[in-house]
């Protein structure tokens, strides 16, 4: 398919280009890239193994194996070639083979995969997941979903892998999706179409609401916590659904917006769960060193740190971990200021 650029008075058509062509290659160009880049497939990804082969025969090894914010695994799997070959077979059995993995089996996964790409970091892979699947505080291991992910990255794809993929997706539970890579050389510099073909990505919003019912309902049946997602309105209209702890620091944000100060919504709040700060502090660091300082032994990783609110030369910041006592917090919040029009409901999932 080729490109075409406006030049001057016509169009100038650059047509694409081969990976192999230009010298580029699957592991050391283009699965490094992603790897280090991944929110250009899909910005809900967090890679946690590269080549990851945990299993007897090590000859099989995953490109790259990531974690969505639902809790779902992902394996993803890479070809240069123009049809895709046959790795829509070669990802369903990775899929088989990593579905009945534990959280703590992920979590041991991510710690090789940060040893290798942030030797440097002072980093807890445990911590940092928790954090990018928004859980609550809890002492039990989260569910990761038995139902994996699959994401074929490619040149192209041929007739008969797209024709399996489609019919894979009718399948509850099934969530495969083709995204196709292709190079252009124009003036000395490769540029990359990045695209989500199969499906669509309209078709692809809908199948994320659907898998993330299914996982929500999951989660209610194997453990005794509680994940209603919610939504705040403002004004009549409803904002999107967020999880607990989102929902929260959403209306603590829209509440200041429509003018109510964050020393009255202090005041109305759980003592230690919406904390001053002396000075203004702006900035995600600062913020953090400034609670550090402030309130010795807090992990400041449970606390939204990053555009904290500022008013009268103090910094107030919000704790993530809410619980049960969300939908107690949202109720106190709306009645105690009426007049800002700032409500909620429960999403319905």
């Amino acid at each position: 398919m080729p490109l075409y650029e406006i030049h001057g008075d016509r169009l100038r058509r650059h047509d694409a280009g081969r990976f192999a062509a230009l010298g580029i290659y699957e592991r050391n160009d283009l699965q490094r890239l992603l790897r280090d880049d991944i929110a250009v497939l899909s910005p809900d990804l967090l890679v946690i193994a590269e080549e990851f082969g945990n299993w007897e025969d090590s000859r099989r090894r995953i490109d790259l194996l990531a974690v969505d914010k639902a809790g779902h695994l992902v394996v993803i799997e890479l070809k240069r070639t123009d049809d895709g070959g046959h790795m829509e077979l070669q990802a369903l059995r990775y899929a088989a083979m990593v579905s009945a993995m534990s959280f703590d089996e992920v979590v041991a996964a991510f710690e090789v995969h940060l040893s290798k790409v942030r030797p440097d970091a002072d980093v807890n892979a445990r911590t940092e997941l928790i954090s990018w699947l928004d859980l609550s505080d809890s002492d039990d291991a989260p569910i990761i979903s038995s139902d994996v992910r699959i994401l074929l990255v490619s040149a192209d794809f041929g007739r008969e892998l797209t024709t399996a993929v489609l019919w894979l997706n009718r399948f509850e539970g099934m969530d495969v999706r083709c995204v196709r890579l292709i190079p252009y050389e124009i003036d000395g510099r490769v540029l990359l179409d990045i695209q989500q073909v199969i499906p669509l990505p309209e078709a692809a919003d809908y199948q994320i609401r659907v898998g993330r019912k299914v996982t929500e309902q999951e989660r209610r049946s194997t453990d005794g916590r509680e994940w209603t997602r919610y939504h705040i309105i403002v004004d009549g209209q409803v904002l999107p659904d967020e999880n607990k702890r989102r929902t929260v620091r959403l209306m603590i944000e829209k509440l200041v917006d429509r003018g109510v100060t964050a020393a009255a919504i202090g005041k109305v709040l759980t003592p230690g769960r919406f904390r001053p700060l002396e000075g203004e502090h702006h900035s995600d660091e600062e913020v953090q060193a400034a609670l550090a300082e402030q309130y010795p032994g807090v992990e400041v990783s449970r606390w939204f740190t990053g555009q904290a609110m500022v008013e009268d030369g103090m910094t107030w910041v919000v704790r993530k971990m809410w619980g049960r006592n969300t939908e107690p917090t949202l109720s106190a919040l709306r009645d105690a200021f009426p007049a800002a029009g700032v409500s909620f409901q429960r999403a319905n999932l």
